[in-house]
C-alpha cells in the first residue's frame, strides 16, 4: 500500500481527523511526514520538549505519562492506532509537551506540522473543539490536573509541604502496634514500652484492643495517684479507641485527632488494625500547617482575636489551592476553623449567661451544615431544645432566644454575617423545642408547596455543632420514619426545586454570563447548585443522612444508585467548580481588597478552564435529565 493510501486510511479512522471531509483529508496527505523509531526512547518530556506537530500512530505504541520529581512515571496510558498525540499541547500548553512520551521500538507515525495543524483548527470549529473538550475532561482527573496546574513545581505541590493533603495513610510509615494483655502488671507494661522504645502501648482483652496507655497515662493515673505498680495495666488505661482507614488522607487523620482529642489513631486495613499514628509526629512534620493554625484558634479568647484568625483564613486557602490541594480539603479546613470559632463564641455566651435551662443542640445548616463553606459565608443555624413542662416553656424559650441573639451578634462581629434570608437561630422561627421541630419537618413533607421544599432542603443539610447529639439523632430518626411513607408528590416537589437552576450553557454550547457594569460574569454558585441539589434528592429518596455532598455521593455508589464512573464525573465536576470559586474569592479578598462574592469574570478564565466548564455543564445537564424522568415523569420540565 502506498503512503497516500496509508495516510488517507489513517486520517479516516483517527479522531478527530475522521470528521473532516474527504477532500480535506486528501489535502493533508502531502503535508504529513513519516517517522520510524528503531529503538525505545523518550521522545517528549513534559513542559520541556517543543511539539513540532501532531503525531498519528500507524503502528506500534506511545506510552504517555507524567514524571514526578523522583523520575517516577505517573498517570500512565498506552496508546496504539488509531490515536493522535500533541494537539492539546500545541493549542493549550504553549507548544510544550503536556505529557512525557516513551515510544516503543518499531513504532511508525505520521506527523502533521504544527503550522498546518493550527490552520486546520482555525478552519474547522468541530475539529478544534475536539481537543479543548478532551482536555476539559482530563482536567477533571485529580492527578492529571495536579501536574498540569503547576508542572514545574510539582515537587512542592504534591510531595513536599502539602503531602498531608494528598497522600494516603497507607503510603507513609506508621508505627507497629505494641500491645499487652489487660491483666499485665503496670510495671511489666512499662518494661515492654521501654524495650520497644514506644510511648504508647495498646491493651488487649480477648484478642480485642480495648484501650491504651501512654507515658502520660503512667504519670497521671499511676504515679500521681500512687497506684501500686503490680496492678493490672487495664485498670489505669485510657480509651476510647479511635481508628481510621489506611485509605484515608493524612489530613483526615489530623482532623479526627482534633475532633476526638486523642493523640493516637489506630490504622485499619481490611477490618484489622495494622499500625498506629501519633499526633505529635504528624504535626511536627508539618511546621506551619493550617492544622497548627486551627490549634491556635482554639487558644484565642476575645472576639478581636477570633476575628483576626478568621481574617487570615483566605491566605491559608489561597496557599493550599496554589499548591494543588483538592478543594474538598480546602472546604474542610475552612469548616474546621469556622466550627472552632463558633464553638468558642457559644461557650463564651454560656459562660456569660449561665448554664442553659434545658438540653439543647445548636445546629448548622446549608453549606455550613454540608461542611462546604467558602470564604463568603453567612450564618445558617438553628436551635433545638428538649421539651419541658408547660410552666417552664416560656422561661426556656426566653433563655435560648437571648442566647441565640448574642451568639449571632458576636459571629457577625467576627465576620460571619447575618443571613439575609433569616435562616438563623436568632430568628424565633428557627429556635424551638424538639416536638415543634418534628412538626416542622412533618408539615414540610405533607404540605408540598414550593416554599416548603426550599425549607426542607435547607434544614435537611443540618449537623450538630454544639450540644446534645441525642436531640438531633432523635429528630433524624423521626425524619427517617416520615420519609418511608409513600409521598411521591413530596419527592416531585423536591426534584423540581433541584431543577430550578440549569447549567449555564447556551444552545450553541457557549457559557451563559450576566453583565455587571461593563464586564461579563459567571455566577459560580448557581453553576454548582444543581450538583448539590440533585445529590440531595437521591440522598433523600434513599434515606442517606450524611451531610456532605461528596460523602453522600460515595454512599449512593455503595448502594448502587450511581456507578463508579458517574460518581467520579459528579465528584470531580463539583470540586473543580469549588476550587474556581474559592480561588476567585481569595483573590478578591487578598488582591482586589474587596468583599468576596460568587461572580467570576469570564475573561479571567483560561481556554483550559472554559473548556473544562463546558464539559462539567454537559455532565450536569445529563444528570438533571435523569431526575426529571425518575422523579417528575416529565422530561420537558
Amino acid at each position: 500500500m502506498h503512503n497516500f493510501e496509508i495516510i488517507l486510511s489513517l486520517l479516516k479512522t483517527t479522531a478527530p481527523f475522521h470528521v473532516l471531509q474527504e477532500s480535506v483529508q486528501k489535502s493533508l496527505v502531502d503535508l504529513m511526514t513519516k517517522c520510524t523509531f528503531s529503538k525505545e526512547e523518550l521522545i517528549y518530556r513534559q513542559g520541556i520538549t517543543d511539539i513540532d506537530g501532531v503525531d498519528l500512530i500507524y503502528k506500534g505504541q506511545y506510552e504517555t505519562f507524567f514524571l514526578d520529581n523522583m523520575e517516577n512515571k505517573r498517570s500512565i496510558e498506552i496508546h496504539e492506532n488509531p490515536y493522535c498525540f500533541g494537539g492539546i499541547s500545541v493549542l493549550l500548553n504553549r507548544k510544550k509537551a503536556l505529557k512525557s512520551v516513551m515510544v516503543k521500538k518499531g513504532t511508525i507515525i505520521y506527523r502533521l506540522p504544527r503550522k498546518d495543524f493550527f490552520e486546520l483548527c482555525n478552519a474547522n470549529e468541530e475539529f478544534f473543539h475536539f481537543f479543548t473538550n478532551a482536555f476539559g475532561r482530563k482536567m477533571l482527573e485529580e492527578e492529571f490536573s495536579h501536574f498540569v496546574k503547576s508542572p514545574a513545581s510539582f515537587e512542592e505541590s504534591y510531595y513536599a509541604a502539602d503531602q498531608l493533603y494528598s497522600r494516603k495513610i497507607d503510603n507513609i510509615i506508621y508505627k507497629d502496634i505494641v500491645s499487652t494483655d489487660y491483666n499485665t502488671p503496670i510495671y511489666e507494661a512499662a518494661k515492654i514500652m521501654s524495650s520497644n522504645k514506644v510511648s504508647c502501648i495498646f491493651i488487649m482483652e480477648k484478642d480485642k484492643i480495648v484501650g491504651y496507655a501512654t507515658d502520660i497515662t503512667l504519670r497521671d493515673n499511676v504515679i500521681a495517684k500512687q497506684i501500686q505498680a503490680d496492678k493490672a495495666i487495664g485498670t489505669v488505661m485510657d480509651n476510647p479507641i479511635v481508628s481510621i482507614s489506611n485509605q484515608a488522607i493524612l489530613y483526615e487523620a489530623v482532623l479526627m485527632m482534633f475532633r476526638t482529642k486523642t493523640k493516637y489513631l489506630l490504622v485499619e486495613k481490611d477490618g484489622e488494625y495494622v499500625g498506629f499514628l501519633s499526633r505529635n509526629r504528624l504535626l511536627s512534620e508539618q511546621g506551619q500547617s493550617p492544622l497548627v493554625f486551627i490549634q491556635s484558634v482554639k487558644l484565642a479568647e476575645s472576639l478581636t482575636e477570633l476575628k483576626d484568625k478568621w481574617d487570615n483564613v483566605p491566605k491559608i486557602i489561597n496557599q493550599l489551592l496554589g499548591r494543588g490541594v483538592n478543594a474538598a480539603v480546602a472546604n474542610q479546613v475552612i469548616t474546621m476553623i469556622a466550627d472552632t470559632i463558633a464553638i468558642k463564641v457559644i461557650e463564651k455566651t454560656i459562660h456569660n449567661m449561665g448554664p442553659p435551662p434545658a438540653k439543647f443542640v445548636f445546629m448548622v445548616t446549608g453549606s455550613e451544615g454540608r461542611k462546604e463553606q467558602t470564604l463568603k459565608t453567612d450564618q445558617d443555624n438553628a436551635i433545638i431544645y428538649e421539651d419541658k413542662a408547660n410552666e417552664q416553656r416560656e422561661y426556656v424559650r426566653d433563655y435560648f432566644l437571648k442566647f441565640a441573639n448574642q451568639v449571632s451578634d458576636d459571629l457577625n462581629k467576627i465576620g460571619f454575617v447575618y443571613c439575609t434570608g433569616g435562616y438563623m437561630a436568632s430568628n424565633p422561627a428557627w429556635t424551638h423545642s424538639l416536638s415543634h421541630w418534628k412538626n416542622n419537618y412533618k408539615s414540610w413533607i405533607e404540605d408540598t408547596i414550593p416554599e416548603n421544599a426550599i425549607k426542607f432542603s435547607t434544614f435537611f443539610d443540618c449537623r450538630r455543632l454544639y450540644g446534645d447529639q441525642g436531640i438531633i439523632d432523635e429528630l433524624k430518626s423521626f425524619l427517617n420514619h416520615e420519609l418511608q411513607k409513600p409521598n411521591e408528590r413530596f419527592f416531585s416537589f423536591i426534584a423540581k426545586n433541584a431543577l430550578q437552576y440549569e447549567p449555564p450553557l447556551t444552545f450553541f454550547n457557549a457559557i451563559k454570563t450576566q453583565t455587571i457594569g461593563t464586564s461579563e460574569f459567571l455566577n459560580i454558585k448557581k453553576a454548582m447548585n444543581p450538583i448539590v441539589d440533585l445529590v440531595r434528592v437521591y440522598a433523600l429518596k434513599n434515606r442517606i443522612y450524611e451531610e456532605n455532598t461528596g460523602v453522600r455521593l460515595k454512599k449512593l455508589v455503595e448502594i448502587g444508585v450511581f456507578t463508579q464512573s458517574q460518581y467520579e464525573e459528579l465528584s470531580q465536576s463539583y470540586y473543580y467548580l469549588m476550587a474556581l470559586r474559592l480561588k476567585n474569592q481569595a483573590n478578591q479578598i487578598i488582591t482586589i481588597k474587596s468583599n468576596p462574592d460568587n461572580y467570576i469574570r469570564i475573561d479571567s478564565l483560561t481556554k483550559i478552564e472554559k473548556a473544562t466548564l463546558k464539559e462539567i455543564f454537559k455532565t450536569i445537564s445529563n444528570f438533571q435529565l435523569g431526575i426529571k424522568f425518575k422523579f417528575t415523569n416529565n422530561l420537558l420540565g
